[in-house]
């Protein structure tokens, strides 16, 4: 149980309201900033605003999926004010709390570094990055089906980024009949995507491979599928990018041509707001159990 730690939640999504959820269950304090927009009660937590006090008392601070914007702004669908994560309000901080985000920019990066707080960036994870994996292939299915007039059953599709999610949803999409191209940098996962039944190619040579594509997923977050790889794409073809924003496809180049291009990060919070605050909420409540048992919360 977490009767002795007082945890602070700024700002979010829906997410939020699962994590809410399993800290009061676990007996935690839990006091909620920007959360003035919300309906629904929630017995046991309390409203706060964004001051110096709040957060001296606080052992945990819980973020959004992306912390805060280069500019220490976090948001808040709940809410109205605007919320900033000034340095003086991580000063103001234990030295023994934790600040939980999703990802981070620099902006926190910086901050906790420089004051000496611990920041665990949950989808640096490979736990939690693997059951994320699942509803954003789930969303990116989704998506194709909505935006073309044929069926994945078929279809050549190719996953580019054979990593946590991009693996999820290459078998997914073989599971859904469709001629599954994986693209690939190591030999590993050359042989791993050979082994599992897909169509493995180098991305050294995609512009030869996508000339007969139906349906083109991105995971890698860098400037992969760029102009000249789109130039001998179908124009029939749809690519979804699931990289992180800016994404790795030339969506300027795209919208010329011709083809549809859509950037589509973090799905998990869009399509399965639920299942994805129940992976956040478990991961906190794993750390910080186990950061009981190890005797503390020192980092």
């Amino acid at each position: 149980m977490l009767t002795e730690t007082q945890v602070v939640l700024i700002g979010g999504d829906a997410r939020q309201l699962e994590v809410i959820q399993k800290l009061l269950e676990l007996d935690a304090g839990v006091q909620l900033i920007g959360f003035d927009n919300l309906q629904m009660p929630i017995n046991g937590a309390a409203r706060a605003k964004l001051t110096l006090d709040v957060l001296e008392k606080a052992d945990v601070l819980i973020l959004p999926a992306v912390g805060t914007d280069d500019a220490g702004k976090v948001e808040s669908v709940f809410g109205t004010e605007e919320l900033v994560l000034t340095r003086e309000l991580v000063a103001a901080l234990p030295k023994h709390a934790k600040i939980f985000t999703g990802m981070a920019k620099n902006y926190l990066r910086e901050l906790c570094k420089e004051e000496g707080i611990r920041l665990v960036e949950m989808f640096d994870r490979d736990d939690v990055a693997i059951f994320n994996s699942i509803p954003t292939a789930e969303g990116a299915i989704m998506m194709a089906i909505q935006h073309t007039d044929f069926t994945i059953h078929g279809s050549v599709s190719m996953v580019l980024g054979i990593g946590r999610t991009g693996l999820t949803l290459a078998r997914t999409l073989k599971g859904l009949g469709a001629h599954v191209k994986a693209g690939v940098r190591k030999p590993e996962d050359y042989a791993r995507a050979w082994e599992m039944g897909f169509q493995p190619f180098y991305t050294r040579d995609l512009i030869a491979q996508v000339q007969d594509v139906d349906f083109l997923f991105n995971t890698v977050p860098a400037p992969i599928v760029t102009a000249q790889v789109i130039a001998h794409i179908p124009h029939r073809a749809l690519i979804i990018d699931l990289a992180s924003r800016p994404g790795g496809t030339d969506f300027r180049f795209a919208e010329k041509r011709g083809v549809k291009a859509m950037l589509a990060p973090g799905l998990p919070g869009i399509v399965a707001p639920k299942t994805a605050g129940k992976i956040i909420a478990k991961t906190v409540a794993d750390i910080l159990m186990e950061d009981l048992v190890k005797g503390g919360n020192a980092p």
